[in-house]
């Protein structure tokens, strides 16, 4: 579905920082261990095509430890332990929906439905968050957010925490849901702002609303 993304990837090309970013990721990549892997670093716009977007689910970087980090922001493939952001995520979906959640972390079926799962740095060294923290991503997520927002469709946005909820100033469409709250990790949803506030219900509400499939987001 990559080629989907044509258009908004071929002006990326064209931009300064894109040159940029390629020579930082070529000399990471070869000299550091680098999460997710460089043929998984957009995972997420290979399942959701600009078209079918329905939802945005931002993170901040990919997991650093080990066999985690697979493209797809709080994602982790089939049989590794889900993370404590995830616990947090499913336990809400089961306290909202009334669903019973697997324990199975791949996020895939998401993505499948629409839902871009983006993390605003793609990639990270091993045991090092934000270490690819760089102007170059930052200048590329705001093209990114601002592409999105020039599509026509309904769109809810899900900005879970102050680092996802800082890029709602690149969000102007009318026909847009904005859904806010603190960050599903411990740190922040275990002292309240996350539990309770029926994000994946209202998400579901809306897009019925304006005529769309809500997402099934049992796994």
């Amino acid at each position: 579905m990559l080629k989907d993304w044509s258009h908004f990837f071929n002006e990326v090309k064209s931009k300064d920082y894109s040159k940029r970013l390629n020579e930082f990721l070529d000399s990471e990549y070869k000299s550091h261990t680098i999460y997710p892997k460089r043929e998984l670093m957009f995972n997420a716009f290979e399942l959701t095509s600009p078209q079918d977007i329905k939802v945005v689910i931002l993170g901040q970087d990919p997991y650093h430890n080990p066999n985690q980090a697979m493209g797809l922001s709080f994602s982790v493939p089939h049989g590794e332990k889900l993370p404590p952001s995830l616990v947090n995520i499913y336990k809400e979906i089961e306290n909202d929906l009334g669903l019973h959640m697997k324990n199975d972390g791949d996020l895939s079926y998401l993505g499948r439905q629409g839902i871009l799962l983006i993390n605003a740095y793609l990639s990270v060294r091993e045991n090092q968050p934000l270490s690819h923290h760089c102007k170059e991503y930052d200048e590329f997520m705001d093209d990114l957010f601002k592409y999105i927002d020039s599509l026509n469709q309904p769109i809810v946005f899900m900005l879970w925490g102050n680092f996802a909820r800082q890029h709602k100033k690149l969000i102007h469409n009318p026909n847009r849901l904005i859904l806010e709250s603190v960050h599903p990790s411990p740190l922040g949803a275990n002292h309240g702002g996350w539990f309770n506030l029926h994000q994946f219900s209202r998400c579901n509400e809306y897009l019925k609303k304006n005529g769309l499939t809500p997402i099934d987001w049992q796994n």
